[in-house]
């Protein structure tokens, strides 16, 4: 049981968080009707496109490959019906957006200076360098503006899941009937509260797309 716990959860945060990583290299775009040929979709003022999916796939597929190597095959991907999650987690990822915007949701400058200072890939010899800061983004074609509206956008979503995880009820009265040393009862525990905060979020996320106007384009993805 512990040991399905804990894989469930970790695909759904590591593909979570993974796909929030796409904002910063692709941006998070605004419709445009006048071009809706590669749009793989809309939810509420905002697009996915094919881009932005091939991208997200990309880097999913890296890092779930790093995560569990040889055990992530075909067969795998069609268990987890991955290219679906993948596109899931896109259109999960605006919808929260969506609802950061609408609760009046802000990330402030200290908090914005906070996370790009910290991001190791913007370290030199330990610390952060503006150096290297303008110089990755250079090579990105992003100028610091843009990447820190983007940002902006990723810690959006990254404090309205932390919010909603926090109204999370956690089983205690499952775990008092447990019995085990206290290192298995914490990995037990740790594990019950990843799987309530993980089910809280997508109650969450599934109830606020009852009142957006989303279209997903299934033909444009492989």
């Amino acid at each position: 049981m512990l040991k399905m716990m804990r894989q469930h959860a970790k695909y759904f945060y590591v593909l979570f968080f993974i796909v929030i990583l796409s904002f910063i290299f692709w941006g998070v775009g605004t419709v445009d009707q006048s071009n809706k040929v590669d749009l793989v979709a809309v939810v509420g003022k905002y697009k996915i496109t094919g881009e932005d999916y091939r991208r997200a796939y990309d880097n999913a597929t890296r890092i779930y490959s790093e995560i569990y190597k040889e055990k992530f095959d075909e067969d795998m991907r069609k268990k987890l019906k991955f290219n679906e999650m993948v596109l899931n987690s896109l259109v999960d990822n605006r919808v929260l957006l969506i609802a950061a915007e609408n609760n009046g949701l802000k990330i402030s400058d200290n908090e914005l200076s906070e996370a790009i200072v910290n991001e190791p890939a913007f370290f030199k010899d330990g610390a952060f360098s503006n150096e290297v800061y303008v110089n990755r983004l250079r090579l990105m074609h992003l100028t610091t503006d843009a990447y820190e509206a983007v940002k902006r956008k990723e810690l959006m979503i990254q404090k309205i899941s932390r919010l909603i995880e926090l109204s999370a009820v956690i089983p205690e009265n499952e775990l008092s009937s447990m019995s085990g040393n206290e290192e298995t009862l914490k990995a037990i525990r740790d594990a019950m509260v990843n799987d309530a905060k993980e089910k809280t979020l997508k109650a969450y996320i599934e109830g606020l797309k009852k009142g957006l106007k989303i279209t997903i384009n299934t033909d444009l993805i492989p």
